[in-house]
């Protein structure tokens, strides 16, 4: 490169620096210019796209004070870096300006993860129980090996499952919407009963009472109804009904379906009596739930053996009678190491 020549900037890093400058208001004519010359590259506008997505996200937060504050000092920030490189436009080098913006989007970002509303952790351990009574009036039911993160601000409440299976009896507050986010899919009500559980690939909701909407986080930025099997192809899906249970796929990998199926009201929470009721259900998943409440790990050897169908209640952390059950019914066959029991077919 010689001298005359102009360092490469990053893309992602002048993104930024456009981001903020167009946030501040009209462009001056030979800001225009070279604004116009820039974006005219595809990957160029892709990066710009990409990094307004970032900066309006934060469009909530930053109508509070400390938000526009915020805001003001990057934006001055950025006019002072402007001014420097057109004073020295003898010496055109982008990367100290654009370079300030994409420090200023972190800073606004960062500042704003201090400013926004406090994250609670609720778990349980193997074989535990609990409930958890939030600030909001609302309950949250806790099935054993469950974590959950809860966010309660002004304009929302919401939570986050992480693993596990959690019964929500949602205080009504029609302003704030109460949302459980789990995997790629987003279960939204405003006062209603309803669990939501993870095991294996798989998202079930079931409905108590009230009604809630699924929707699903693709790569757009706001979040659509997840698709549902209907005789005429896919559909957007309603919103669940009391008695109503929805299962969807949480891979990334998969072709996402999901299918809604009247739900055993009884049946569906017998465990928060100590109790696993199965009615048709996988192996594998009937294994992942008794595996919540007990030492001793129940392994499927192979996808078959996790096909493979269970009936009947069993007593929560029970593993030598379910076992038991199993390999009567099913003739499977049992290898037993520390810690674990491996159940295969003949």
């Amino acid at each position: 490169m010689n001298g005359n020549e102009e360092p490469v900037v990053d893309r992602d890093e002048a993104a930024a620096g456009w981001c903020v400058r167009l946030a501040e208001g009209p462009l001056e004519v030979d800001e225009q210019t070279n604004f116009d010359a820039w974006v005219a590259e595809a990957d160029n506008h892709t990066a710009l796209k990409e990094a307004i997505a970032v900066w309006t996200g934060t469009e909530t937060a930053m109508r509070e004070p400390e938000g526009i504050a915020i805001r003001a000092e990057a934006l001055e920030a950025f006019r002072y870096a402007s001014r420097r490189r057109w004073a020295r436009r003898a010496v055109r080098h982008w990367r100290v300006p654009m370079g300030i913006a994409a420090l200023l989007i972190i800073a606004v970002i960062t500042s704003l993860l201090f400013l926004s509303d406090p994250v609670e952790t609720y778990e349980t351990g193997i074989g535990e129980r609990q409930v958890a009574v939030l600030d909001d009036g609302s309950s949250v039911s806790l099935d054993a090996a469950t974590q959950v993160e809860v966010q309660l601000g002004d304009e929302r409440r919401e939570v986050r499952l992480l693993a596990g299976r959690a019964k929500f009896d949602v205080a009504p507050d029609p302003l704030r919407p109460f949302s459980v986010v789990a995997g790629d899919k987003i279960v939204v009500a405003t006062g209603t009963a309803f669990s939501v559980e993870l095991i294996g690939e798989e998202l079930r909701v079931v409905v108590y009472e009230g009604a809630v909407d699924v929707l699903e986080q693709g790569a757009g930025a706001e979040a659509e109804p997840v698709s549902i099997d209907a005789q005429d192809g896919r559909a957007p899906a309603r919103a669940l009904r009391p008695g109503q249970q929805l299962v969807a796929s949480i891979d990334p990998g998969e072709v996402d379906v999901a299918a809604i199926s009247p739900a055993d009201m009884q049946r569906s929470l017998s465990w928060e009596a100590g109790q696993l009721s199965f009615d048709n259900e996988p192996l594998a998943a009937a294994a992942e739930r008794m595996n919540r409440y007990a030492d001793t790990r129940l392994v499927i050897a192979d996808a078959a053996t996790g096909d493979l169908r269970v009936n009947g209640v069993f007593d929560a952390g029970d593993t030598a009678a379910f076992v038991e059950g199993m390999s009567v019914i099913h003739g499977l066959r049992t290898r037993r190491e520390e810690g674990r029991v491996t159940l295969s077919r003949p």
